[in-house]
């Protein structure tokens, strides 16, 4: 095995035992918080999926969105409002005191940094443009079976010192004017 190798495996080794303490401190602090606040045992398991699952399916949107040139806003405005839940959970669930708070959000915070660093250290694809160009054919213009039409007799040119709306009658050129 080469050395790239070792490493790879060693850091996926890590990121799966951290991922699985802090999720599972996560997932038991929402439930444990659910369930203290009158939520039955299965809606507090269904409420632990739900917010630590979603941190981790919208780390996976904002990526693929990136990466297809989408925006990003509403879906990382999410991120951070089940990642807070989380963290939230977490936090209520210690001693109240400022240890017992910042020991209580490790699990989360570390999970949450696994998340992130996980997300942005493979370089997200470039958006693929295409590269070919239209082409439009200009289409021939039919044979010219028909012959234009020319005036038989020439055109009289009128002075042009006629007043508005009056009609000569010795004008009849002149289409669509009622006499």
């Amino acid at each position: 095995m080469t050395r790239d190798r070792i490493e790879s495996a060693v850091r996926l080794l890590i990121l799966l035992a951290i991922g699985t303490m802090a999720g599972a401190a996560a997932f038991t602090h929402v439930h444990d918080l659910s369930v203290a606040h009158g939520q039955p045992h299965w809606i507090g398991w269904a409420n632990a999926v739900a917010v630590e699952l979603m941190a981790i399916y919208l780390g996976l949107e904002i990526r693929a969105r990136r990466r297809n040139g989408r925006p990003v806003g509403f879906v990382g405005v999410l991120l951070v409002a089940f990642a807070l839940l989380s963290l939230a959970a977490q936090v209520a669930e210690a001693e109240p005191s400022m240890w017992g708070w910042i020991v209580a959000a490790v699990p989360s915070l570390a999970f949450l940094a696994l998340v992130k660093v996980v997300l942005s250290s493979a370089p997200a694809e470039p958006v693929q443009t295409q590269t070919h160009t239209e082409r439009y054919e200009v289409p021939e213009p039919p044979a010219a079976d028909i012959e234009p039409v020319r005036p038989t007799e020439p055109v009289a040119v009128v002075p042009a010192v006629v007043p508005p709306r009056v009609v000569q009658p010795h004008r009849p050129h002149v289409v669509g004017i009622i006499r």
